[in-house]
C-alpha cells in the first residue's frame, strides 16, 4: 500500500466526522495501523520519518510519537540503524496441538530458546495431583524465553516426571521431540486461557513494560493412554500472539441474535 496516498493524506488533516478531537500523532498512527491492516505485509518497512513528515505535512516529532503507539501496539518494530518494519503476528489455533517450534517453522519464522532454568527437583502437592505423581517423585522444572526470529515471544515454564526422560535435563531444545523420541509424545492437552498483564521480572524478559497485555495460558498434555506428561505455565505477548478459534453453528440453533 502506498503510504503516501493522497486519500490517506487528506484523511489525516479533515475535520473529525465524529466531533472527537484526537492529536495529530494519535490519528497519525490511527491512519497508518489502518494501512497495516489493510495492505501491508509482515517485513514492509516504513519511509524514513524525515519523508513521511514531508509527505504528510507534519513535524518529524509528530511522526515518531505515532510510530512509538504503533511499536506499542505491537504493530510495528524499530531496528536500530535499520528503520520501522511492520512486526510479525503469530495466529495459533485452538483446535490444534504442537509445540512452538513447528509452529514457528510453518510460519517462516526462526524459532529459538533462551534457557533460564533446567533443574531436578521435588513437585509441589498442585504438581503432584496434576501429574499424578507421588510426593518423593523427581520432576524436570524447565523455564525458558521462546523466541522468533529473535523476537521474545513467550515465557515457558513446565514441569513433566523427571523419569519420562530418564532424569536428563539436557535433551535438547525441543522437549516434545524428546518425547517423541522416547514414544511418550503428547498426543491430546487441555489449555486454559486468560487475558493478564505482566510483572516484574517477566516484563524484562519478554521486552514489555510491566501492566503491558499478555496471555496467561496453562496446559496439561497427555498420552494416548490418557496418562498426563506435562503441565505448563506460558506467559504469550499479548502484541504478538493471537488465539483463533474457528466456529460452526449448531443445528439446534435457533433464529435469534
Amino acid at each position: 500500500m502506498d503510504l503516501f496516498n493522497p486519500a490517506l493524506i487528506a484523511q489525516l488533516h479533515a475535520p473529525p466526522a465524529n466531533g472527537v478531537r484526537m492529536s495529530m500523532a494519535a490519528r497519525l498512527a490511527q491512519i497508518l495501523g489502518t494501512a497495516i491492516a489493510e495492505g501491508m505485509k509482515t517485513g514492509d518497512s516504513f519511509p524514513p520519518e524525515r519523508d513521511m513528515a514531508t509527505c504528510f505535512g507534519v513535524s518529524r516529532d509528530t511522526v515518531r510519537r505515532a510510530i512509538d503507539t504503533l511499536v506499542r501496539q505491537g504493530l510495528v518494530e524499530s531496528r536500530q540503524g535499520a528503520g520501522t518494519f511492520v512486526a510479525a503476528r503469530v495466529e495459533q489455533p485452538l483446535t490444534e496441538m504442537s509445540s512452538f517450534s513447528d509452529d514457528m517453522q510453518l510460519r517462516g519464522l526462526r524459532p529459538g530458546s533462551h534457557w533460564l532454568k533446567r533443574e531436578l527437583r521435588r513437585p509441589t502437592p498442585s504438581e503432584s495431583f496434576a501429574l499424578g505423581l507421588a510426593p518423593d517423585c523427581l520432576v524436570m522444572h524447565l523455564e525458558r524465553v521462546r523466541t522468533a526470529d529473535s523476537v521474545p515471544m513467550a515465557i515457558e515454564r513446565s514441569v513433566l516426571a523427571a523419569q519420562l526422560l530418564g532424569g536428563n535435563i539436557e535433551f535438547g531444545d525441543s522437549l516434545y521431540q524428546a518425547l517423541d523420541a522416547a514414544g511418550l509424545g503428547p498426543v491430546k492437552a487441555v489449555q486454559r486461557l486468560r487475558a493478564s498483564v505482566v510483572a516484574a521480572p517477566d516484563n524484562e524478559l519478554l521486552g514489555l513494560h510491566v501492566g503491558d497485555p499478555i496471555l496467561h495460558i496453562e496446559r496439561r498434555s497427555f498420552s494416548a493412554e490418557g496418562r498426563p506428561l506435562e503441565l505448563t505455565e506460558s506467559l504469550y505477548r499479548g502484541d504478538r500472539y493471537d488465539y483463533v478459534v474457528a466456529m460452526t453453528r449448531s443445528a439446534k440453533g435457533g433464529v435469534g441474535n
